[in-house]
C-alpha cells in the first residue's frame, strides 16, 4: 500500500503506540534537537501561544523557522538627513523628554550624536517611566532603529536596540528577520534560534560526494547557522532545500520498494460488465490511455501504485469505475474513499446511476450509517454480496472487514493521512491495488516531489458536452448589480453557487460569513436560498445539497466545502466573493462546480477594491484561461506547494525549507541521489546509509524506515 505525500512519518497521524514506538528509534544524536521548546530559557506561557500559532513546539521546529529577510544596518557616528529610510547604528547621548499633552500622544527622548546633530527616539503607547529608565538623562547609548525624517527633523520610532557603549559590538550589520506572531518580536525570535542551533549537532553527511563537492554545499550545520546568520547566503539555504527534498524522495523510494514486495492479487476481468454499461458518450482517447494503463497495473501479481490526475470535469469517475468493475468481474471487492460525506454521498450515487442495470451491489458507509444499516452493509462486506464500497474514513474502522478487497480507489489523495492508508492495506490478506485521484492539477515538480512512488496517468482531454465557462471579474462594490444579475439569472430558470469569502483559516469565520450571506440574500429570494458549510451536521448537508440538486433550492450559498467533487449539471453560474483571498488552484476546483450540464456557463469573481500586484495577476489569468494544469504551475510560484495541494487546510506536512524555486532545481537531482544511496552505495545499511537514515529521522520521513523494520 502506497504510503506517498509529504505525509510521510508524520508522527501526529499515529496511534500512540506507534509515536512511541518511533521515538524509541530515533537516533540519540536528534533528541536534543526533538525536545519541546517549552524546555527553553524564557519561554513560558505567555510566549507560548505566539509560537504555537507559527506552528514551533520543538527546537527542530524553530531551528527550520528560517529568516524571511535581513536588515543591512549602517553603522555611524553622525546623523546624516541623506541616511533616511535606512537601518543604523550610532551612539547617542538623551538631553530631554518631551511628553504628549495626552495618554495616546507619543513620548519622545531627545538625543544627540557626538557633533551635536540632533534625533528624536519615539516610543507609542509606553508608560512614559520606561524610555525614562531605559535612556537616562546624559547617559551615552548605543541606539538602532530606521532613521525616518518628520518635517524638518529627524525621528527614530522604537529603536531595536538601546544598549551601553561596550556591547555595541554585539550587534551585527547585517541582522536576520523572522516571521513574527503577535506577542513575539523578532529580537526574542533570534534568541530562541540561537537556543535551537546551540541545541543542533554537527551530523554525518548523507549527500553523494562528488554531488556535495560540485555544489559546494556546507556541512549541515554550518549550512543551518549560516542561513540564520545571513538569509541572503543561498548555498546555505540550497543545501539545506536540498535535503529536505532528498528525505522525501528517499521516503518515497523505500515506500516504493516495500510496496513492491508485496504480494498482491492479479486480477484480470473477462469484460462482461464493463459491456453492459450504458455511457452517454464514448470515452475520450486519454480516458482510454488511462483505463488501459490501470488494467496492465491491475493483471499484475505487484499491487499497483497509480496517481490518475484530471482537470475538473475530465471524466475520472468512469475511469475510476471501469478499474473497480475490472475487479468485480475477476471476484474481487472495491473500495473508494472520499474525503469528505458530501463528496462520499455524491460519488455513491454517481456510481450507481453509471451502473445502473448491472448485477453489482454498491453500498455506502459513512460515520452516519447506524444500526441495523451498518450491520447489514458490514454483513455484506464480510460475506462479498457487496461489490464496491463507497465511504469516508468509517470504512477504515476496526469491524469493517473484506471478503477479498482487490481495488482501493481514493479520491483527493492528499486529504488522507498514512495512518489511514496503512489500515486500508490490513483489510486485505494480500496488499490491494491502489489508484488516487486529484483534480487538483499538479505541477512536473510537486508529483515528483509528493507522488514520486507512484506511475502517473493524466486526462488532457475533456469529454464531449462540456460547455466553456466564461470567468469574469468584478469589484465587490458593484455588489447590487451582481444581486440583481443573480435575479435575472434565477428567474430564467438557473441555478447558481455563491461562495463565500476565505475569511482566514479557521470554519468558524467561514461559516459565519455564509451565514451571513445567506440571510442577506433570503430578505431577496426567500425560500429559494440555501446553505451548506463544514460545520453543519451531516443529514443537514445532505438536505441542502438534495434540495439545490432536486432545483428546490435556486442559489446555495457555500463555503468551499463544495470545491470539490459536487455536481449539479443544471447550475450555470457560480458567484465566488472574496475572489482575490483565494489561491489559483482553489478558483479553479470551484469554477469547476459550473460547466457541467448543456448550458454556457459563468463565473464571477467579486474582488476587494484594493488589490495588490498577486493578486491582480493571479484574477488575470483566471479570465485568460481554464487549462488547470497552467493554473496550478502559476499557483506554484505565487503560493506554494502546501496550498496548491490543499496539504495547509487539510492539516499534512509541507516543506519547511524548500522554496517551488528549489524544488524545480533540486528534485532530479535528489532522486538520483536517492536512486544512487539505493541501488549502488548498499541502501540504509551502508554508511552513507546509516547517515540517510538520521536524514529521514531529521525531517520526519521515519515511517519509510518503519517499512524496512517491517512496520
Amino acid at each position: 500500500m502506497s504510503m506517498g505525500l509529504q505525509s510521510i512519518g508524520c508522527l501526529s497521524h499515529r496511534p500512540a503506540w506507534a509515536r512511541a514506538r518511533q521515538i524509541d528509534m530515533r537516533p540519540d544524536i536528534l533528541n536534543p534537537l526533538f525536545a519541546e521548546i517549552s524546555l527553553f530559557k524564557g519561554v513560558g506561557p505567555a510566549l507560548a501561544r505566539p509560537l504555537e500559532r507559527l506552528g514551533l513546539a520543538r527546537a527542530v521546529d524553530v531551528a527550520f523557522h528560517l529568516p524571511v529577510s535581513w536588515v543591512d544596518r549602517h553603522l555611524t557616528d553622525r546623523l546624516d538627513l541623506a541616511d533616511a529610510g535606512r537601518v543604523i547604528g550610532i551612539m547617542l547621548t538623551p538631553v530631554d523628554y518631551r511628553a504628549g499633552g495626552s495618554a495616546r500622544a507619543p513620548f519622545r527622548v531627545l538625543a544627540a550624536d557626538a557633533h551635536g546633530n540632533g534625533v528624536a527616539l519615539v516610543y507609542f503607547g509606553r508608560n512614559s517611566g520606561w524610555p525614562r529608565k531605559l535612556l537616562p538623562l546624559n547617559e551615552a547609548k548605543f541606539i538602532s532603529g530606521k532613521l525616518e525624517a518628520y518635517g524638518d527633523n529627524l525621528q527614530i520610532v522604537h529603536p531595536d536596540h538601546v544598549l551601553p557603549p561596550e556591547e555595541a559590538g554585539t550587534v551585527p550589520a547585517r541582522e536576520s528577520v523572522y516571521g513574527l506572531s503577535e506577542g513575539l518580536t523578532n529580537n526574542r525570535m533570534r534568541d530562541l534560534a540561537a537556543q535551537a542551533l546551540a541545541r543542533a549537532p554537527d551530523l554525518p553527511e548523507w549527500i553523494e560526494p562528488s554531488l556535495l563537492a560540485r555544489k559546494q554545499w556546507p556541512a549541515w550545520r554550518d549550512a543551518l547557522a549560516r542561513a540564520h546568520a545571513d538569509p541572503g547566503d543561498a548555498q546555505a539555504r540550497e543545501r539545506l532545500a536540498y535535503d529536505e527534498i532528498f528525505a522525501g524522495q528517499l521516503a518515497l523510494m523505500l515506500v516504493r520498494q516495500s510496496s513492491r514486495r508485496r504480494r498482491g492479487v492479479s486480477i484480470q476481468g473477462d469484460g462482461r460488465l464493463r459491456a453492459m454499461l450504458k455511457l452517454p458518450f464514448a470515452p475520450t482517447d486519454a480516458q482510454r490511455r488511462a483505463i488501459g494503463e490501470i488494467e496492465g497495473d491491475m493483471a499484475q501479481a505487484t499491487p499497483m501504485l497509480r496517481l490518475l490526475q484530471g482537470d475538473v470535469g475530465s471524466g475520472k469517475t468512469l475511469v475510476a469505475l471501469m478499474a473497480l468493475l475490472n475487479a468485480v468481474e475477476a471476484g474481487m471487492q472495491g473500495a473508494m474513499l472520499a474525503p469528505t460525506e458530501i463528496l462520499a454521498r455524491q460519488h455513491h450515487e454517481t456510481l450507481r446511476k453509471m451502473a445502473s442495470g448491472l448485477p453489482v451491489e454498491i453500498a455506502i458507509l459513512t460515520g452516519r450509517e447506524k444500526g441495523k444499516v451498518r450491520e447489514a452493509t458490514l454483513m455484506g462486506l464480510a460475506d462479498g454480496s457487496i461489490d464496491i464500497l463507497v465511504g469516508t474514513h468509517a470504512i477504515f474502522q476496526e469491524a469493517v472487514r473484506y471478503k477479498a478487497l482487490g481495488l482501493a480507489v481514493i479520491d483527493e489523495q492528499h486529504r488522507f493521512g498514512v495512518a489511514q492508508r496503512m489500515m486500508l492495506a490490513s483489510k486485505a490478506e494480500r496488499s490491494p491495488h491502489l489508484l488516487v485521484m486529484t483534480a487538483t492539477p499538479i505541477p512536473r515538480t510537486l508529483t515528483l516531489t509528493y507522488y514520486g512512488e507512484m506511475d502517473v496517468s493524466r486526462l488532457d482531454e475533456m469529454p464531449p458536452g462540456r460547455q466553456p465557462i466564461q470567468t469574469l471579474v468584478m469589484a465587490a462594490s458593484r455588489l447590487d448589480e451582481v444581486v440583481d444579475a443573480l435575479a435575472r439569472h434565477v428567474d430564467g430558470g438557473g441555478q447558481a453557487y455563491w461562495v463565500c469569502p476565505l475569511v482566514e483559516e479557521s470554519e468558524t469565520s467561514d461559516q459565519a460569513a455564509a451565514e451571513a450571506r445567506a440571510e442577506s440574500l433570503k430578505m431577496r429570494f426567500g425560500e429559494r436560498v440555501g446553505l451548506v458549510h463544514g460545520r453543519m451536521k451531516g443529514p443537514e448537508k445532505d438536505a441542502a445539497m438534495e434540495a439545490f440538486a432536486a432545483n428546490r433550492t435556486r442559489i446555495l450559498v457555500a463555503t468551499t466545502v463544495i470545491e470539490v467533487g459536487v455536481d449539479v449539471p443544471n447550475s450555470s453560474l457560480i458567484i465566488i466573493e472574496g475572489a482575490d483571498r483565494f489561491g489559483l488552484a482553489q478558483l479553479h476546483q470551484l469554477r469547476g462546480r459550473v460547466g457541467r450540464g448543456d448550458k454556457p456557463s459563468t463565473c464571477l469573481l467579486l474582488r476587494g477594491n484594493a488589490l495588490g500586484e498577486t493578486s491582480r495577476a493571479r484574477l488575470a489569468l483566471m479570465r485568460e484561461t481554464n487549462d488547470g494544469f497552467r493554473i496550478a504551475e502559476e499557483d506554484l510560484k505565487l503560493r506554494g506547494a502546501g496550498e496548491v495541494l490543499g496539504t495547509r487546510q487539510s492539516g499534512e506536512a509541507q516543506m519547511k525549507l524548500a522554496t517551488p524555486e528549489h524544488m524545480a532545481a533540486l528534485v532530479d537531482s535528489a532522486r538520483d541521489d536517492a536512486h544512487l544511496l539505493i541501488e549502488r552505495d548498499g541502501g540504509l545499511d551502508s554508511p552513507r546509509g546509516q547517515a540517510a537514515r538520521t536524514c529521514l529521522y531529521l525531517f520526519e520521513k521515519d515511517a519509510a524506515v518503519g517499512l524496512l523494520r517491517g512496520g
